[in-house]
């Protein structure tokens, strides 16, 4: 059963059990069934929209460099902020190349397993990621999942928490209507390296690839889509509750699967993935 099929079932009307226990009962997240936004001061509201639209550009900005970039525009905080912001925000900066041509192989939890890979199928390669969303008024999360080959949207949700549980759920529910990759491809967020996480898609004989701290391209995919989300629907279109970004998201998606051509592949992503799995089939 789905998250949305499980947030159907529960009923605040419902005397007999509360809501809380009516999420406990079909193991359903109360934040996915609430949609309710984070709240943050007015003044951490804009530092972390001024951060994120920066960010898009400059993912390589650490928090001293974003402190003075913050300050640059008028917002005397310390390093100390803009860290737990980061935190946050969930963001993880990332380092040019010459920095990393040695990858320590203590940072890895698990091998990356894309480098060389020559990818040529749907549901060979999954990348998955969670990414701040900033609203009209406080934030939420979006953890999205991306079919490699086709760059195909195969599964999402929103929540106002970066729970492992939240995350393995909408997993789960991917792989019950999309099937299952090869390999999943997360970066190293104690969501993606918990047990409880990583021991489900084990199980199902799925390959786990972790990329490596801060290394700028492992993970570009789920990367570019994040960008085209946030420019082309969330700062043009600040949804204005958690039920708005559930609607607008779910509009977006479905424009991105079915209407938005990739050059890389110069095809629409839902043309690709069920077009090659109907060749293969």
């Amino acid at each position: 059963m789905s998250i949305m099929e499980k947030r159907s079932l529960v009923s605040p009307k419902y005397r007999a059990l509360s809501v809380s226990d009516q999420c406990k009962l079909i193991g359903l997240q109360r934040s996915s069934y609430y949609f309710k936004p984070r709240g943050q001061s007015l003044l951490n509201q804009r530092l972390m929209k001024a951060i994120d639209r920066q960010f898009l550009d400059c993912p390589f900005y650490g928090v001293e460099r974003m402190r003075d970039y913050l300050i640059g525009l008028g917002h005397h905080v310390g390093v100390k902020r803009v860290r737990r912001l980061y935190r946050l925000m969930n963001l993880r900066t990332i380092y040019p190349k010459r920095n990393l041509s040695k990858a320590n192989p203590a940072d890895y939890k698990y091998p990356y397993l894309l480098k060389g890979l020559k990818i040529e199928r749907p549901n060979q390669v999954w990348q998955a990621d969670i990414s701040y969303i900033p609203m009209f008024r406080g934030f939420m999360y979006m953890f999205a999942i991306i079919d490699v080959y086709s760059r195909r949207i195969v599964g999402w949700s929103i929540s106002n928490t970066m729970s492992m549980e939240w995350c393995r759920e909408t997993v789960l529910d991917t792989i019950r209507t999309e099937g299952q990759p090869e390999i999943f491809n997360t970066d190293q967020g104690s969501q993606f390296t918990s047990p409880g996480f990583i021991n489900p898609l084990i199980e199902r004989g799925i390959q786990i690839s972790m990329d490596g701290k801060g290394r700028a391209l492992d993970n570009v995919f789920i990367e570019r889509f994040w960008r085209s989300l946030k420019q082309e629907y969330v700062y043009l279109n600040p949804p204005n509750g958690g039920m708005d970004l559930y609607r607008g998201v779910k509009a977006y998606v479905e424009f991105y699967n079915r209407r938005h051509k990739h050059t890389g592949t110069g095809y629409v992503p839902d043309e690709l993935f069920f077009e090659t799995n109907a060749k293969a089939s």
